[in-house]
């Protein structure tokens, strides 16, 4: 991956939330500066793979960000320096994979994997993601992924965490009947914030029967830099998955 050796600040899935900057669930845009190859990728390819969401609430059908139909699409919020949503391209490319992450240089990344990969079933909103659920019609996906987002740890933060009542109700309403949400952390009060929050969201049901199901990684789980910074601090991750569970 690009970039050099900085990582990008945890994902936060989003710029800002329709409250407000108050709401704004990311921390800084961008970090290092850019080396040429980076800025080059940001003008030429970005603009190519760059999803758009329509004025005056209009719908965005994925199936339309691709030029040939995909089996299914996933959505992946705040993917951070992309390692993982890559990883799932490259092994599915029958499926439309769509990354937001407003971090500048977690997109450069990104845009280095598959520029390096000829990934061609990735697109990239590199703004708030909010605007884009907001925008997907309803039963669209068939997967979400929340993937270590940044806890905002002290309380007068919580406000800012993307996890709430609405925003699971907004990801419930793009998930096909069956389809999954995964939400993965190494800090436990995010994961119980999730588990009191999904559980009032009737529409999704937590997919787990034993105490593996949550503690061991998805079956087809590729990591990620920061589960492996979690690790080695010595923090067991959480695994969450929620399935959509009524009609669209």
């Amino acid at each position: 991956m690009a970039g050099g050796d900085e990582s990008p600040p945890r994902p936060g899935g989003g710029d800002t939330a329709p409250e407000g900057p108050e709401r704004a669930f990311f921390g800084r845009r961008k970090g290092k500066r850019l080396r040429a190859g980076q800025e080059q990728r940001l003008a030429d390819l970005l603009p190519r793979l760059r999803v758009s969401v329509p004025p005056d609430g209009g719908r965005l059908d994925p199936a339309h960000l691709f030029p040939e139909p995909k089996r299914a699409y996933w959505l992946e919020i705040g993917f951070g320096g992309g390692e993982h949503l890559a990883a799932q391209a490259a092994r599915h490319p029958d499926i439309g994979m769509i990354g937001a992450e407003p971090f500048v240089n977690g997109v450069v990344k990104l845009l280095r994997a598959v520029d390096e990969a000829g990934l061609a079933n990735v697109r990239i909103r590199d703004e708030d993601v909010t605007a884009l659920l907001a925008a997907l019609p309803e039963a669209c996906l068939s997967r979400v992924y929340l993937l270590y987002p940044d806890p905002w740890p002290k309380r007068r933060q919580r406000k800012r965490r993307f996890v709430s009542d609405e925003s699971l109700a907004e990801i419930a309403r793009v998930l096909r009947p069956g389809g999954l949400f995964r939400f993965a952390s190494d800090i436990d009060d995010y994961a119980g914030w999730t588990l009191v929050r999904a559980a009032r969201c009737r529409a999704l049901r937590w997919s787990a029967t034993r105490a593996a199901d949550w503690t061991n990684p998805y079956p087809d789980w590729p990591g990620t830099r920061y589960e492996a910074k979690a690790v080695a601090a010595g923090r067991r991750p959480t695994y969450l998955e929620f399935a959509r569970a009524g009609p669209a």
